[in-house]
């Protein structure tokens, strides 16, 4: 019988070139396993998945639509970015960006008037309405949500009044249709005001770090969460939310609906440049609604079965991130900016699902 490393190192046609250098100690799987399992309790631990990586990846393989001369613009996903505001254009832009790098066929941001012309300018690709600040702009939003196959939320998204109560009307109308939502960002800031928002919503993924995690976890407990027990803590927080999804962003990304819990330790980097959430968030909307697809029309006991499209497309995102941001940080080091994640989403994603 081999081994879970020789399973694993078939698995894939090649390897990632070995980090050099400073990192050099790190070996090409040690990302496949949680590298400091001293940093999780037993008890934690006890609520892992027994499932190995190889299989997981398997699981995100399973719900990528194949691609065919058959196919016309738009199956492959249809995607809308919540978020841009005067003092945040590229959040919006990288989000909806790699959106299309990860293989969404459209992808559209719905920004503030003095958001919109910045943001076109950075792409032609993006498809850019200016209507999160005007007065009517739920009625005018609302006409386009039955075109969208998934929904982004927040990201450049600000604080401002009556941008977040048009994202909090957004939000509603989105879970009525029962589109996927990634909510992210300031986003997040609007759950933690109001946790009803998402109460009992499974279709739902919040992409929280440490920060926004603890207020959020405050809010709805009205107490601190437990530092030494991280994973417990996610745990009880979707299921008193109602077993929505959420992905606790950190040295290893927990991800859980209350129930199923995936620990996400792909190697990434150091280097922690602004907009790397936003990569992730954006393809997590790509793949939220590919497992949402998918999910209808798989077996009963298959992975996807059991985890469901959230905890799925989230894994698919938190593994490719990272990977992206161990093969930028190998070129450009300490000079890494998001932009350099971008580039690396193909070959990324091919490393891991092909």
């Amino acid at each position: 019988m081999l081994s879970l490393p020789t399973l694993l190192f078939s698995a894939f046609k090649r390897p990632l070139p070995l980090i050099t250098g400073k990192f050099s100690h790190l070996r090409p799987f040690d990302n496949y396993f949680v590298t400091s399992e001293s940093s999780f309790s037993s008890e934690q631990l006890r609520h892992m998945s027994s499932h190995s990586p190889v299989q997981l990846l398997e699981m995100v393989k399973s719900v990528i639509p194949p691609l065919h001369y058959e196919m016309h613009k738009g199956q492959a996903g249809r995607l809308a970015i919540i978020g841009g505001c005067q003092e945040y254009t590229g959040a919006p832009y990288f989000a909806a960006i790699s959106a299309l790098k990860v293989g969404a066929d459209l992808s559209h941001v719905f920004c503030s008037s003095d958001a919109a012309t910045v943001i076109k300018s950075y792409s032609p690709e993006l498809i850019v309405h200016p209507l999160l600040d005007r007065q009517n702009a739920i009625d005018e939003i609302s006409q386009w949500l039955p075109r969208f196959h998934s929904l982004v939320v927040g990201p450049g998204l600000g604080r401002d009044s009556h941008l977040l109560k048009t994202a909090a009307a957004v939000i509603q109308k989105a879970l009525v249709q029962k589109l996927p939502l990634v909510i992210d960002a300031d986003g997040l800031f609007l759950i933690t005001q109001d946790p009803s928002l998402v109460q009992g919503l499974s279709n739902v993924i919040l992409t929280p770090n440490a920060a926004e995690f603890g207020r959020l976890y405050r809010k709805v407990f009205d107490r601190e969460p437990d530092p030494t027990e991280p994973i417990i803590s996610v745990k009880e927080l979707c299921r008193k939310l109602g077993h929505v999804t959420i992905v606790h962003k950190g040295l290893h990304d927990i991800i859980s609906d209350g129930e199923q819990v995936l620990v996400c330790s792909e190697q990434g980097s150091p280097r922690r440049c602004g907009g790397q959430g936003d990569l992730l968030s954006g393809s997590m909307g790509v793949f939220a609604f590919w497992s949402t697809v998918s999910h209808q029309k798989v077996e009963e006991g298959s992975l996807l079965k059991i985890y469901g499209p959230g905890i799925c497309a989230a894994y698919a995102a938190c593994a490719l991130t990272r990977i992206c941001s161990r093969r930028a940080f190998e070129v450009h080091g300490r000079s890494m900016t998001t932009t350099d994640l971008i580039s690396q989403i193909q070959e990324s994603f091919e490393y891991l699902f092909t």
